[in-house]
């Protein structure tokens, strides 16, 4: 078992129609308050995000996406040391944002939906994110198959980071996520997470993101059911494997059971 504690990422979508807290914090002055609550609490990081995600999302315009997150990262960098992530898939939006303090790019994309991407990151020394989705948000869950879930995705992974790698970006600024719901079912994503300590065989650090899916909903039998607990108790089973980035809604609840986790596994007899 791995003893080390995970770095929480607190979610801070700023979109009327994100599948979990969409609208909540939709204007600027909302997003601010609560990206800053969650760095209150523990967030390590601050994954800020202007287009929503969820399955059957559509997209936004380039210029829509900037007004929503240029202006909240600006007052949040301003305001607090906490990292900031820019959650985009589109290179202008990356820029923009690196300019206004963001130091991380989480590209649900794997930096394959704009030609761009690539070069934005090799011309900056920030971080970058690369996920594994089969489709777009819009397609995603239209029966997603696999042969072999754990080593598709791992071999995808690999050859982005290769393609990072020749374009000149080390391999300590590359993290790797596996993409739990995005173009998976609820047997595919329980597969990658019982199988998420494989995936160090990659080299690069790990991020998760599993908060309160649709496939937790599967797991309790009830798809209304509150996701809190069952988010907890994933994040808990990443700790144990070593995961080093674990992307949550819920940072309060999610930093003190890391806590006590931490405190038990550390623990000398």
């Amino acid at each position: 078992m791995d003893r080390s504690i995970p770095v929480v990422m607190g979610v801070v979508n700023v979109t009327p129609d994100s599948f979990s807290d969409g609208g909540r914090f939709f204007d600027a002055d909302h997003a601010v308050e609560h990206a800053l609550q969650l760095a209150a609490e523990g967030a390590a990081i601050l994954d800020i995000g202007g287009e929503s995600t969820r399955p059957g999302a559509e997209s936004v315009s380039v210029d829509e996406e900037l007004r929503r997150v240029v202006p909240v990262i600006e007052r949040v960098a301003a305001q607090s040391d906490v990292a900031i992530s820019i959650d985009t898939s589109k290179a202008v939006v990356a820029r923009d944002s690196l300019a206004a303090g963001a130091t991380l790019i989480n590209d649900i994309t794997g930096l394959a939906g704009d030609a761009e991407m690539l070069d934005v990151v090799a011309a900056s020394d920030c971080r970058v994110c690369v996920m594994h989705m089969r489709g777009t948000p819009r397609t995603m869950q239209d029966n997603p198959q696999y042969d072999d879930v754990v080593g598709e995705v791992m071999g995808y992974l690999a050859e982005r980071r290769n393609a990072l790698e020749v374009a000149g970006v080390s391999r300590d600024r590359i993290l790797l996520d596996p993409g739990i719901g995005f173009g998976k079912n609820g047997a595919h994503n329980l597969e990658l997470l019982r199988r998420i300590g494989e995936f160090h065989e990659l080299g690069c650090p790990l991020l998760v993101g599993h908060s309160r899916k649709r496939f937790l909903g599967e797991v309790l039998g009830d798809p209304t059911a509150d996701r809190t607990a069952a988010t907890l108790g994933v994040s808990l089973w990443l700790a144990s494997q070593g995961v080093q980035v674990i992307r949550v809604h819920d940072v309060r609840l999610t930093v003190e059971a890391l806590k006590a986790f931490h405190a038990v596994a550390s623990s000398e007899p």
